[in-house]
């Protein structure tokens, strides 16, 4: 499993108190942070780096991924949100993460949103320059469909490790549109976002049918809660996702850690699925 963090500003920690959270989900075995440089309004990375700061050593202990691509209106030099792939971006973002959260490498960098205007040889010439420098060790995509995820790799010497994929009960194209097959076939594992809606699964009206069901699988498979049910029909995917938990509350991430010991039939995963869509396989 993965810590998320896209939300870091809305915790309201302080630089000790993120460092002790850190600390914590590290412990428990959840070692990879994953991060953007466009999350809190470009604030995020540098609120994590001013933790780590306080514990250099931590980072011998950890896997840090960040994304880039999307540039947003939260930069005022941006009068409109957009996406850039090219060559100079991603090398200047790559590196600002560097600055931002006090390391000198990534362990893994996105392309976070698919670019209708990617020149893929122009990533390639990026991602190449990042890996030959040392500043980044593994490269991966977000969001991409199997054909662009197949065009980039065709311009690379070396294996996209990911595809970062919303997947969850409540969303869940990617379980038929040849993501994870391809995923699949590639022997990746896809980074799963968003698992539980947002927190939409646990407040909008309509997924009420979804969340009863999950109550009485719940209840079958000795779970203590539906957000651990849900964990688990994702994890039940043969190419194995590994979940983002995004809450900044360690009690969530230790119950989330838990769904990895927790084992779902088949059919209990297509009752969640027919729960979820309305209706049941052809």
């Amino acid at each position: 499993m993965i810590s998320g963090y896209w939300r870091l500003m809305e915790w309201n920690m302080t630089p000790q108190q993120l460092l002790s959270f850190i600390e914590e989900h590290v412990e428990l075995g959840i070692t990879t942070a994953d991060h953007a440089d466009i999350y809190g309004g470009y604030a995020c990375e540098a609120a994590f780096g001013e933790a780590m700061r306080l514990k250099p050593a931590l980072r011998e202990k950890m896997e840090l991924v960040s994304k880039c691509g999307i540039a947003t209106k939260a930069d005022p030099a941006n009068k409109i949100g957009h996406y850039i792939t090219d060559s100079k971006y991603i090398i200047e973002r790559a590196e600002k993460s560097l600055t931002n959260l006090h390391t000198d490498r990534l362990d893994l960098l996105l392309i976070h949103r698919p670019d209708p205007l990617m020149d893929a040889d122009e990533v390639a010439e990026a991602f190449t320059a990042l890996h030959k420098s040392g500043k980044v060790k593994h490269f991966g995509v977000s969001n991409f469909t199997p054909a662009q995820f197949t065009l980039l790799q065709s311009r690379l010497p070396f294996a996209l490790v990911t595809n970062q994929l919303e997947i969850s009960p409540i969303h869940q194209p990617a379980i038929l549109d040849g993501s994870l097959d391809l995923c699949q076939q590639l022997r990746i594992k896809p980074m799963a976002w968003s698992c539980l809606g947002g927190g939409r699964l646990f407040s909008d009206a309509e997924f009420q049918p979804l969340r009863d069901e999950l109550q009485q699988v719940a209840e079958e498979i000795g779970a203590e809660s539906i957000e651990q049910v849900v964990y688990a029909w994702v994890l039940r995917l043969p190419s194995q996702p590994l979940p983002i938990i995004g809450s900044g509350k360690i009690d969530r991430v230790k119950s989330a850690w838990k769904s990895l010991s927790l084992e779902m039939t088949r059919q209990q995963w297509f009752r969640i699925r027919k729960a979820a869509l309305g209706y049941d396989v052809p």
